[in-house]
């Protein structure tokens, strides 16, 4: 398969959504994931190095070295599937990787058609914020990667979780952006908080508005926090602008749980008797 073009993509994606469909963009982290959810209609395959901590029972976590893990995984990704956007997750914060040309043509030569800022520092809390930006490896950096991915024609969605974050990728002409409202909770081990759906919504469409009020319009779509079963995107479509929904716990972890649990007690509940 062929990377796909930026403008490719998104003629899918506006094409979706003139059809009154959500954008769907799926976590992938194994090519058993990646197929499934293909063939479930994912528009975008998104590929987190996180994703392997998810697989491994544990709580979405950042191990090792976050860029080269997931470049590792583009091959298994894209050995079986051929024709969905494959999408890499960049954490443009890598001291070990300065140059961001550089580190983005590495994720074109892997074979990713676009990218997304993750691991994010725009969830990680004020401090670190500010102790990354002293060092030069802070949100600028992020927002920097995103300008360079734009002037390069690769397609390109980015994590906001504030409203001057949001205004900071949108002015950079990001093609989609995903509100992320925090990490996902749910399951057997998601980041529960005391947070509420109505609250998320509402900063939500806090971001979205303060972005439209620009005259500025990419594809928005929504991530984490509560927002974790179909059911509750519906609630964010009907209340906010967003056109879709980003899942990384709620399309490669909780419904493996849910699936492999099950069918071990359909298999447990199978008796027999023998003389």
């Amino acid at each position: 398969m062929k990377n796909l073009s930026r403008q490719e993509i998104l003629d899918r994606l506006h094409a979706e959504t003139a059809a009154n469909r959500p954008i769907l963009g799926a976590g992938t982290s194994c090519g058993l994931i990646a197929k499934c959810a293909a063939l479930g209609g994912a528009d975008l395959l998104i590929v987190y190095s996180t994703g392997r901590s998810r697989l491994m029972g544990l709580p979405t976590s950042r191990i090792g070295d976050s860029n080269a893990n997931t470049m590792d995984m583009a091959g298994e990704i894209r050995n079986v599937v051929y024709d969905t956007p494959v999408i890499g997750g960049i954490e443009a914060w890598d001291p070990l990787r300065m140059d961001l040309d550089i580190l983005l043509g590495d994720f074109q030569a892997v074979g990713f058609s676009g990218i997304i800022n993750y691991p994010t520092i725009s969830t990680m809390g004020e401090t670190w914020r500010a102790r990354r930006s002293k060092v030069g490896l802070g949100w600028e950096r992020e927002v920097e990667l995103i300008e360079r991915a734009v002037a390069r024609n690769i397609f390109t969605m980015a994590y906001v979780a504030t409203v001057q974050d949001a205004l900071d990728m949108a002015s950079k002409g990001v093609d989609c952006l995903v509100p992320h409202v925090g990490a996902t909770g749910g399951g057997l081990v998601g980041h529960e908080t005391d947070s509420t759906l109505d609250d998320e919504i509402s900063n939500i469409s806090q971001m979205i508005e303060a972005v439209s009020a620009l005259g500025l319009n990419p594809i928005f779509l929504c991530h984490g926090g509560k927002i974790t079963e179909p059911s509750d995107t519906r609630r964010v479509y009907e209340e906010t602008q967003c056109v879709g929904f980003v899942g990384a716990s709620s399309i490669e972890r909780i419904p493996i749980e849910r699936a492999v649990k099950s069918i071990a007690e359909d298999f447990k509940s199978i008796t027999f008797s023998k003389e």
